[in-house]
Formats: structure tokens, C-alpha cells, sequence
């Protein structure tokens, strides 16, 4: 498996990711941060590892540069820009598709948290270069324009737990104009915190992107 610590280009800032991508790789799912915590955090490099075991490559990256983010006291507008942070997810997926191990590979966009508008936002950009979005813990505003832009499948998974989070997230995901499914974990909070519910969560998404994958090289949709 080859696996290294990357630069990508993103406008005028650098940005800092983990690219890992096992042998016969069937898609590279990216994993961005911003608000919430670093590619560094535990739970997203243990997600990251359960990808990779499952034979996905993996991307995970920080959408504010090194400079950015020990300067968000006095730049704190950058931090909650979903345009500008959708804009540099869509520079990484564009770096992904320029490397020669995953240039043929169909790109998942995974996001967690504060991470769903931005998520959200890159793939309403790149209809025709994102395979699907799985969205977990994270919920993005309703009545915002770009749900119902979304042209790609859009995977919801939410904990059981809390009742109004997952009563939105269902209103969500009734705005889309794509095909989307909402799952859930019953005894998990939004946090997704224990190792077993991390387990879920790779379980339940690597069907998912499994069946889109399915799809997308034969005529016949996934029933969600």
C-alpha cells in the first residue's frame, strides 16, 4: 500500500492531507476537516484505517492551511466559509483525479459534523466527478439552496439517539433531488464516539458507495 504525507494546491494556501491508497483499490473516498478537528484527530485516522482494510484509498485533509488555522482568532471567517472551504474540497478532488494511482478511480466525498455543508457544496460543483456523498453525524441546514442542488446519491448516517437531530436530518434529505437513503444507528448520539459505532459507520457506508460503485458500471440503480 503506498502511503504519504501530501501538499495540495488549493488558490494561494497549501493544504496538508494523508493519501493512502491500497493495491486494486476500487474508489478513493476523501475525508476533509476544518472546523471540528485535524486529519490527526483518532476517530477520523481509525475511520481512515477501516477504509483502507476494506479496500478504499483514502484522502484526508485539512482544508485550512497550517498558517490559517493558528491564526483563526484574528481569521475566524475562514473557518465557517463553506464557499471558500467547498471550493478548496473541490481543489483536492481535482488533485485526487491528477495522480496516477487514483486518476481512474470514482471519488466519495465523506463528511462529518460542521463538515456537511462544505461536503455538500463540492459535490453540487462536480456532478460528473463525485460517485456518491455519505454525510455521518453532520447536519446541514434544510432549507439551504445547495441541498437541492446535489445531483450525486447522498447517504445519511445518523444516530438513533437524538430524536430532533435525526427529525432534521430526515427533512434534509427529503429536499434532495437525488437518490439518498438515511440510516441509522440506534444507539448511537450524533458524536459517534465508541468503536463500535465507527465500525457502523464503515460498515453502512462501504455498502453503500459499494452498490453506487455497482452502478456506475452497470445499468441497474441500487434499491435504498
Amino acid at each position: 500500500m503506498m502511503s504519504e504525507t501530501v501538499s495540495v494546491p488549493a488558490d494561494r494556501v497549501t493544504l496538508e492531507g494523508d493519501f493512502s491508497v491500497p493495491a486494486s483499490a476500487g474508489a478513493v473516498v476523501l475525508l476533509p476537516h476544518d472546523v471540528d478537528r485535524s486529519r490527526r484527530d483518532p476517530h477520523s485516522q481509525a475511520l481512515a484505517a477501516r477504509l483502507r482494510s476494506a479496500g478504499w484509498a483514502t484522502l484526508l485533509v485539512d482544508l485550512l492551511s497550517e498558517r490559517e488555522d493558528r491564526g483563526a482568532t484574528e481569521r475566524g471567517e475562514q473557518r465557517f466559509d463553506a464557499g471558500l472551504l467547498a471550493h478548496r474540497l473541490v481543489a483536492a478532488v481535482d488533485w485526487v483525479r491528477a495522480q496516477p494511482g487514483t486518476r481512474t478511480l470514482p471519488v466519495v466525498l465523506l463528511g462529518f459534523g460542521t463538515q456537511a455543508a462544505t461536503v455538500l457544496e463540492a459535490a453540487a460543483e462536480l456532478p460528473e466527478h463525485v460517485l456518491t456523498v455519505v454525510l455521518w453525524g453532520g447536519l446541514p441546514d434544510p432549507t439551504a439552496d445547495t441541498v437541492r442542488r446535489v445531483r450525486v446519491p447522498v447517504l445519511f448516517i445518523a444516530g438513533g439517539q437524538e430524536s430532533g437531530v435525526l427529525r432534521l436530518t430526515e427533512r434534509a434529505a427529503r429536499r434532495l433531488h437525488s437518490p439518498h437513503s438515511v440510516r441509522v444507528v440506534p444507539e448511537a448520539t450524533h458524536l459517534f464516539q465508541g468503536q463500535d459505532e465507527l465500525d457502523r459507520i464503515t460498515d453502512i457506508a462501504g455498502e453503500w458507495c459499494t452498490e453506487y460503485l455497482r452502478f456506475s458500471r452497470e445499468t441497474t440503480r441500487p434499491r435504498w
